[in-house]
């Protein structure tokens, strides 16, 4: 099984397939990277020689920022903005969408579950 930046690509999947199990690598980004190694994008996984990985992990891990490089990026960014303050960093503190959608409907990914409403007491 071919292991590139730490992640276990599937064997019998095509390889411009199984590099985007790899975190910051999709299909264009795949492509890409068979066409700069000179490697054919119908190869199986398990048909790649020792030297067609060496390949490929030195032109991922040369160029591109993957897995927990680009986790921890995106991460320091959002903190980033939560630290400056602006609209964007109020928006992730409060866990609301950043993106100007609207919130009086919908947004129920970002808000959470429905909160129950609390009835009072009557005296």
């Amino acid at each position: 099984m071919a292991r590139i930046s730490g992640v276990d690509l599937p064997r019998a999947k095509r390889i411009e397939v199984a590099l985007t199990y790899i975190y910051g690598i999709g299909r264009p980004t795949a492509n890409r990277i068979l066409a700069t190694t000179g490697i054919d994008r119908d190869t199986k996984t398990m048909e790649l020689s020792d030297e067609e990985v060496a390949r490929l992990r030195s032109a991922i891990e040369g160029v591109y920022q993957v897995e927990g490089d680009l986790r921890r990026e995106i991460n320091l960014n959002i903190k980033r903005l939560m630290d400056l303050g602006n609209y964007r960093g109020l928006r992730h503190r409060k866990g609301l969408p950043v993106r100007g959608q609207r919130t009086k409907t919908n947004a129920r990914t970002r808000k959470g579950p429905r909160k129950m409403a609390v009835s009072r007491k009557k005296k």
